[in-house]
């Protein structure tokens, strides 16, 4: 009996180590946790060979190992980053930087060697658009429905200026395009800024713009990241 007992516990010692290993490379960077993502899926299945029943002896199998590839999908919802928008960097022109994770975008002020592909703003050539032309006043009549902060203020698409107190750091723009065909602006405590009323006809796109500030002050713009939720149903 003791010889069982002393292989149980190094078996329980063992897995015991996968366990702490598994979430370890659970809070590893991004990169590196989906490098090894397929060594740690295959450390979740290990199983115990003919082990020997020994009362008192067992470890709990349920808790560690019960619905464990969930528990980790689930661990990772706090490490894997989902942004609802990704930035084009084809379409952007040559005095923006994007980051590796085109989720952020900077005004540089220097051209970069780009190619002259058909997605960038181009005065000459024969070019078709999905939905408007790329050239001109950013204005519903034009097909963009927008707002412009500059020197303080925020100036709606049309030209009209809504007043504000303080000028909002995030901006949260929400598109009802079946029912109500709107699109409004709202600030971080959900107070609205701007609203549009129109029919829509085609595809819509989120629309970015940035410039020279006055006061050589351009910071970053970054797309928000998005909550992700994971649900269980329950099957009747």
């Amino acid at each position: 009996v003791d010889e069982a007992i002393d292989e149980m516990n190094r078996k329980i010692s063992s897995l015991s180590d996968t366990i702490r290993t598994i979430e370890k490379e659970l809070k590893a960077e991004d990169i590196s946790f989906l490098q090894n993502f397929k060594t740690t899926k295959e450390r979740s299945q290990y199983t115990l060979l003919n082990p020997q029943l020994v009362s008192g002896a067992l470890i709990d199998e349920a808790k560690h190992l019960g619905n464990l590839q969930f528990r980790v999908w689930e661990k990772m919802q706090g490490i894997l980053k989902y942004t609802p928008v990704i930035l084009d960097p084809n379409t952007a022109p040559p005095e923006l930087s994007l980051t590796d994770y085109m989720t952020s975008v900077r005004y540089t002020g220097r051209k970069q060697q780009l190619p002259d592909n058909p997605e960038r703003l181009t005065n000459s050539g024969k070019h078709s658009w999905e939905s408007l032309d790329r050239k001109g006043c950013a204005s519903p009549q034009d097909g963009i429905w927008c707002i412009e902060q500059q020197n303080g203020t925020i100036k709606e698409g049309g030209g009209d200026i809504t007043s504000l107190k303080r000028t909002p750091q995030r901006i949260r723009v929400q598109l009802d395009y079946d029912r109500e065909g709107k699109v409004s602006f709202y600030d971080p405590k959900d107070t609205l800024i701007s609203t549009y009323k129109d029919t829509f006809t085609e595809r819509l796109f989120p629309y970015l713009c940035m410039a020279e500030a006055a006061d050589d002050k351009n910071p970053d713009i970054h797309i928000c990241q998005s909550k992700v939720s994971l649900a269980v149903m329950s099957s009747q």
